[in-house]
């Protein structure tokens, strides 16, 4: 929103969900967009659905030229999408098809993507189905995960929404039906997925490692009780899958294809330690294993 302002368009009204409780004391806080709304005396609306009629016709009057739509986290009905002259934009994390729905970054890094991107598409009825007026793609380096890479593409992104508007408003843009093919679907990240299985390559884990890092966090089993894995690498290792194959300097665990070298770990209720911290305060025997 603030490259939007910054470059000149007028913005009638802010659409974002209710103020909700968050943090350990659940204390209520304005989202980050209604802060900078605020901050911009920008005129702000907070439905708790986007079935009222009131609301759409508030809307409606303004007569925008478009809406723009970042990670709202509602359906928009269809009357909304049709309220602008160009009806809704959505800045969507990935190159439409791949990665319809609503997790295409943690996808991307669990799938091993070597790039991503961001496609500025016309919003339809459908799960991210429709036209794509602008693609901006970036590589996926190796040491990404879902928080790097969340803020390289809402930098991408803002970039990507202002040249949009810009080309559509002169005249020069087309929107372009998506491909039929090479179709893909970013389903929202269930908890049992954090759970790193250990006969699976360890490849994969390092990946998921990395995909639910900040949040939710890749998770193990350690002696009947849950440890989150924060860091870790691939190295080459054979041993039955879970086994703790060295403890040094990082904890070298056995997996189905190759080992994970784990280096930053942290018990429930505890913080986020480094290997031989984590070691010092919970020794482990000889051929301890993950469940």
């Amino acid at each position: 929103m603030a490259r939007v302002v910054a470059a000149g368009h007028e913005i009638a009204l802010v659409l974002t969900q209710p103020d909700r409780p968050a943090g350990r004391g659940l204390h209520v806080f304005a989202s980050p967009v209604k802060r900078f709304a605020a901050a911009h005396g920008l005129p702000v609306l907070q439905p708790p659905t986007l079935k009222s009629e009131q609301d759409l016709e508030r809307v409606r009057a303004l007569r925008p030229d478009a809406l723009v739509v970042a990670a709202y986290g509602l359906l928009l009905p269809q009357g909304l999408l049709e309220a602008g002259r160009y009806g809704a934009l959505n800045i969507h994390a990935s190159l439409l098809p791949r990665w319809r729905g609503a997790a295409p970054i943690q996808r991307a890094l669990l799938a091993g993507d070597r790039e991503t991107g961001i496609s500025i598409m016309q919003m339809d009825s459908g799960l991210d189905t429709g036209a794509v007026w602008m693609q901006k793609r970036i590589p996926i380096a190796p040491d990404d995960d879902a928080g790097t890479l969340h803020d390289k593409l809402a930098a991408l992104g803002a970039e990507a929404i202002v040249a949009a508007l810009g080309e559509i408003e002169a005249g020069r843009a087309r929107a372009t039906a998506q491909r039929e093919s090479g179709v893909t679907y970013a389903a929202k990240i269930d908890k049992g997925e954090t759970r790193l299985d250990w006969s699976r390559p360890a490849l994969e884990l390092e990946r998921a490692v990395r995909a639910f890092r900040p949040a939710p966090g890749a998770f193990a089993v350690l002696e009947g009780e849950p440890v989150k894995i924060w860091r870790a690498r691939v190295l080459d290792g054979r041993g039955e899958p879970g086994t703790v194959l060295q403890m040094k300097d990082e904890l070298v665990i056995a997996c189905g294809k190759q080992a994970l070298a784990v280096s930053e770990l942290q018990r429930a209720g505890g913080r986020r330690l480094g290997a031989q911290e984590f070691l010092r305060g919970h020794p482990l025997a000889p051929g301890a294993r993950f469940a």
